[in-house]
């Protein structure tokens, strides 16, 4: 059997520290305080996959893992550290790249559909509370029962609107459905779209193999998400990307078993927007999706300030933690800490609390699983620098490299295919067609009646003289019942 391929961090006392590919599909964390090195970290681990032939897709929410794309270049800092690391072998050579972007602007589109978004995930999109999370599971299970397809943000507005105005016939099977909760709902959609959504919910949706790519030199493929805006605009919608990502990863890959490096590296940067305010059964459904993915060959790798950002259940799955530096300035901090310093298994010969908080700008504590599964002792380690470039590409250097995409083209023209609003507006302009047709039947028929019993002049009079009489006979009875009822008499 051939020896597994493995990533090198960094190095410390004890050596240099490497990550058994074997055991990179089972999660990681990186963590510390804003500027204290996790972006470089994460980069140079995307090109450490990237070397050993395995595919990264990476959140990139500062808009700095562009130069991923690019050579890196000496820097003092950076001789300085390779010299402390010894490292001979180093060379500066960028990684094969593709760019993305849920809006389509530094990057080809990224999309999916609100049917494979599903109602779990845009439940929290919406932030809807139980009784609209109801109505918009109706909505999924009435769409599926007549063949509708719900594409984008139209076709979910066209179906609401339907489910509102024919509540009445739907109540027996699918509850009461109030149109105050519908308006609701929709006005949450507009808001979305105010967003940009509706350039992320379209087709022709990406194409997971499109994301796990080698080029011809055998590397993995980076696809770096441009998430700088969305990570302003509409939070929510980055954090329900991810996890529509994660999970249609799940559903599609075939189980692979035990091999020696993943079939695709995933890194969440900014994670606590996952899992701020997501309700319990989104996270019960996170928890169960990172619990089994290892098994289709799936790194996840989570990027966050604190590991308190990530619920219990999730961090205790993460196989490789990488803690850059705390502040403990307050008891929120020191909590933070104290945190962190207890996710490791300890070595005698670090105080691990006290050393979170005095890290240097690219140092970290690591600790990482040994060939056997077990987590190693916490090293104090001196992150290696990254071969790519440190820092954002320039505008002409990501288009120029856009243009070279392999997939320029596939992704950047909408297809608009018949889904659930144009259906609806179609039997809409349907019914009001026939509406039509009835109304002018109907006052044909009248017209008709009235020509068919034109009256005689004599037959005239005697009608009217008998109208005249029955008025007034009318007219008494009228005024004899509002006398009665307001108790007066004639």
């Amino acid at each position: 059997m051939s020896e597994a391929p493995t990533l090198l961090i960094g190095g410390s006392n004890a050596g240099l520290c490497v990550l058994d590919a074997r055991m990179s599909n089972r999660h990681g964390l990186i963590a510390g305080a804003t500027g204290t090195g996790k972006t470089v970290t994460l980069q140079n681990l995307a090109e450490g996959f990237s070397r050993i032939g395995v595919p990264v897709f990476l959140a990139d929410v500062k808009g700095d893992l562009s130069g991923l794309a690019a050579a890196g270049g000496s820097h003092p800092k950076i001789d300085a550290r390779l010299k402390q690391l010894q490292l001979s072998e180093f060379q500066f050579r960028p990684v094969p790249t593709v760019f993305w972007d849920l809006y389509g602007v530094n990057g080809h589109n990224i999309r999916t559909t609100i049917s494979d978004m599903g109602p779990l995930l845009l439940t929290s999109l919406l932030d809807l509370n139980d009784t609209q999370s109801g109505i918009l599971y109706s909505c999924f299970k009435i769409a599926d029962a007549n063949g509708l397809l719900l594409l984008d943000l139209k076709d979910l507005q066209a179906m609401l609107k339907w489910m509102a105005a024919n509540a009445k016939d739907l109540k027996a099977e699918y509850g009461n459905i109030s149109a105050a909760s519908v308006g609701a709902i929709q006005r949450k959609l507009l808001m979305l779209e105010e967003q940009g959504a509706e350039q992320f919910f379209n087709e022709p949706v990406v194409m997971l193999d499109d994301l796990m790519k080698t080029d011809f030199s055998g590397h993995g493929v980076v696809n770096v998400l441009d998430a700088s805006k969305v990570i302003h605009q509409a939070p929510r919608l980055y954090a329900c990307f991810l996890l529509w990502l994660l999970a249609e990863l799940f559903e599609h890959l075939p189980e692979v078993g035990d091999a020696d490096r993943p079939k695709l590296v995933l890194f969440f940067d900014e994670a606590h927007l996952i899992f701020d305010d997501a309700p319990d059964a989104l996270l019960d459904k996170v928890e169960q999706v990172v619990r089994l993915v290892r098994s289709k060959g799936v790194g996840v790798y989570f990027i966050s300030q604190s590991p308190l950002d990530i619920p219990e259940a999730v961090l205790g799955q993460l196989g490789m933690k990488i803690q850059h530096a705390l502040r403990a300035f307050t008891p929120k901090d020191k909590k933070a800490v104290k945190a962190a310093a207890a996710s490791f298994r300890q070595n005698p010969d670090i105080d691990t609390g006290r050393l979170i908080t005095e890290l240097g700008v690219g140092e970290a504590l690591v600790s990482v699983l040994d060939a056997e599964g077990r987590p190693t002792p916490v090293e104090h380690v001196y992150i290696k620098p990254p071969e790519s470039r440190i820092g954002p590409l320039t505008d002409d250097e990501r288009n120029e490299h856009i243009s070279r995409s392999p997939y320029k083209g596939r992704y950047d023209v909408v297809v608009d295919r018949e889904s659930a609003y144009e259906i609806l507006k179609h039997k809409a302009e349907q019914q009001a067609q026939a509406s039509a047709s009835v109304a002018t039947q109907s006052a044909r028929a009248k017209t008709s009646t009235r020509r068919r019993t034109r009256q005689t002049p004599v037959e005239a009079m005697i009608t009217s003289t008998a109208r005249s009489i029955g008025s007034q006979i009318g007219r008494q009875i009228v005024r004899g019942i509002m006398g009665s009822l307001f108790g007066r008499r004639r």
